[in-house]
């Protein structure tokens, strides 16, 4: 065990979080996933597993120590119920709030459709399977960057001599 980190982030897990860069996409999905298919074109290239658990939980567990995007409009995508893309079931309300919780502020999910879900998750860097039994406890999160309160940006556009 270590201190402050969520004992559901196994090494394998961590190692793929930290190992991402700004921009990199990660899934979070279901059981009913096809994630090993998917997984072997990401960066990682087999799945991985927090397993017992539902999505939210599996969402909070990353979140508490992946930061979201702020650079774009969407860091935070749900695949779209089929045929009632405005449906958000109550899988995808539980892991809202688990975004909202760890971001501090009201992120909200973009809905992808199915197939398109699909191809995006191939690109992503990894994919991560949970024990959630429900339909459309599927997530893909952009990771973003912490920058240092110690080293402010230079905004000067002025190269080091």
């Amino acid at each position: 065990m270590l201190k402050h980190l969520d004992p559901l982030l196994n090494a394998d897990v961590l190692h793929a979080l930290r190992a991402m860069g700004h921009g990199d996409e990660l899934v979070i999905c279901d059981a009913n996933f096809p994630a090993d298919s998917v997984a072997r074109a990401t960066i990682v290239g087999k799945p991985l597993r927090i397993d017992g658990v539902d999505s939210a939980r599996a969402v909070r567990a990353v979140l508490s120590v992946l930061p979201l995007d702020t650079y774009v409009e969407s860091p935070a995508m749900r695949m779209e119920v089929v045929g009632d893309p405005y449906t958000l079931p109550v899988v995808q309300r539980e892991a809202q709030a688990e975004v909202d919780r760890a971001e501090t502020r009201k992120v909200l999910f973009a809905p992808i459709e199915r197939h398109a879900f699909y191809a995006r998750a191939r690109k992503a860097y990894c994919v991560i399977v949970t024990g959630e039994t429900r339909g459309y406890g599927c997530f893909i999160f952009a990771k973003g960057v912490i920058l240092s309160p110690d080293a402010p940006l230079d905004t000067s556009g002025k190269a080091d001599a």
